[in-house]
């Protein structure tokens, strides 16, 4: 979702060099959005069945290890944050702020979710700034961040059905533990909603393209998809998801 941003805010076609500076700023973040997780999680993990398996509780890598890890993502999130332009080397401390304080959410409050959708709805956001250089247009920027906001703490909360009953057990945060399974997916689903109307909107009000709807109905199917299909984790979050961001950066590049 990082490019959609990144196509969003140009006006022309973005160099090879930006493109891969912005590719090479996303690595880094993600990488150490994960590595803190796991690095936060790890005695939580360690009795979790789902999670068992992961690199610290399995002891296939050691804290050490994992923190040179963390070391390396954000020297490579911050290097090219700075090659992009100051201005965006000036905000990045603000995503690694959200990444150092989600994983803590869920042993307070199940509004938990919502810090892994702000976790993302930064990408898009961090592709317009690294094209824009500065605030101008900054109202064209947010309805794309907005939908992630929502797109991607829905299909958090369906993730988090397969940790249930652990978290009733561990006294953790989510919506399924604290308020049923069904409840929970019915709360995704409205949660899609708003991001399907999120993207009429940004139709609507930044591209102006009719061409673009195709991409936004095929989107919105995708979106009702991943709910009927939330019993099958697998197929809603790992796959469907996946052709989700690739429809919206395809809405944008053809309007464009």
């Amino acid at each position: 979702m990082i490019y959609s941003g990144v196509f969003l805010a140009s006006k022309e076609r973005p160099s090879i060099l930006l493109l891969m500076l912005v590719l090479a700023a996303a690595v880094g973040a993600r990488l150490v959005a994960m590595t803190l997780n796991r690095i936060i999680d790890r005695e939580i993990d360690k009795y979790n069945p789902r999670t068992i398996n992961r690199e610290l509780p399995s002891g296939k890598m050691n804290l050490k290890e994992s923190y040179v890890v963390l070391i390396l993502g954000l020297a490579l999130y911050l290097v090219s944050a700075k090659l992009i332009s100051d201005f965006c080397f000036y905000l990045s401390p603000i995503p690694l702020i959200i990444f150092i304080i989600y994983p803590y959410l869920k042993r307070f409050t199940p509004m938990a979710h919502f810090g892994v959708g702000m976790g993302l709805a930064m990408g898009p956001l961090g592709g317009f700034f690294a094209v824009t250089g500065s605030f101008e247009r900054f109202g064209e920027a947010l309805l794309l961040p907005l939908f992630n906001l929502f797109w991607a703490t829905g299909f958090d909360i369906i993730y988090s059905t397969l940790d249930e009953e652990f978290d009733k057990k561990a006294g953790l945060f989510s919506f399924p533990s604290r308020f049923g399974k069904k409840r929970a997916l019915q709360i995704s689903g409205g949660l899609h909603i708003l991001a399907f109307v999120t993207l009429i909107a940004l139709v609507y009000f930044s591209l102006h393209a009719l061409i673009a709807l195709p991409s936004l109905f095929l989107s919105g199917f995708l979106l009702w998809l991943e709910q009927h299909k939330a019993e099958d984790v697998e197929l809603a979050f790992f796959k469907i998801n996946i052709v989700v961001g690739f429809s919206i950066l395809v809405m944008i590049l053809v309007s464009i």
